[in-house]
C-alpha cells in the first residue's frame, strides 16, 4: 500500500526572507509609496512638506481631482517646466489608478530631475474608494477639515 505524498506548499516554494530582510524591504517599499488615506490626512492637517501632483491631462484633472493637488501632466515634465518647483518638498504623484502608469512616469521624471518623490497607491480610484472628497474644475481647491464617514481599516 503506497502512501500519498505530503502536499507541497506553493507559498513556501520560495523560502520566506528573514525577519531583518522583510523589515528592510517593507521600509524601502513604504519610502516609495503613500496610500490615499495618509495623503488625505496630511492635506487635512496642512502638512506643507508634501505637494500632491495629478499627472493626468488637464481635462481629467478638471473632471475630478484630489483637493489641493497641482495639475502637472507627466508628459510636460522636463527641466524647464520643473524649474519653479521647490526642491525641499516631497512630491506625491497620482493618476487614475492601478490601470494607469501616469503617476509612475511622473515620479520617474521628477526623480530623474533630482526631486524627492512618492507615488500614491491606487490613484484617484483608491482616493474615491476611501470616501475622500473630489474637487472639480481647473482650480486646485482645498481639502476640507472634516473626515469622511468611512474610516481607514488599516
Amino acid at each position: 500500500m503506497s502512501q500519498t505524498p505530503a502536499p507541497v506548499s506553493l507559498v513556501l516554494a520560495f523560502p520566506a526572507p528573514t525577519a531583518e530582510q522583510s523589515r528592510d524591504y517593507m521600509a524601502a517599499k513604504l519610502s516609495y509609496h503613500a496610500d490615499a488615506w495618509d495623503v488625505a490626512e496630511d492635506l487635512r492637517h496642512g502638512i506643507d512638506a508634501i505637494v500632491v501632483i495629478d499627472t493626468r491631462s488637464p481635462a481629467h484633472y478638471a473632471a475630478g481631482h484630489v483637493p489641493g493637488a497641482v495639475s502637472f501632466p507627466h508628459r510636460t515634465m522636463d527641466e524647464q517646466s520643473t524649474a519653479h518647483l521647490d526642491r525641499s518638498k516631497v512630491y506625491v504623484t497620482y493618476c487614475d489608478g492601478i490601470g494607469c502608469n501616469g503617476s509612475t512616469k511622473g515620479a520617474y521624471k521628477l526623480a530623474r530631475l533630482g526631486f524627492q518623490v512618492k507615488e500614491m497607491l491606487g490613484g484617484l480610484d483608491f482616493w474615491i474608494r476611501d470616501g475622500q472628497p473630489v474637487a472639480t474644475g481647473p482650480e486646485r481647491g482645498a481639502m476640507p477639515a472634516a473626515r469622511p464617514a468611512i474610516e481607514c481599516a488599516c
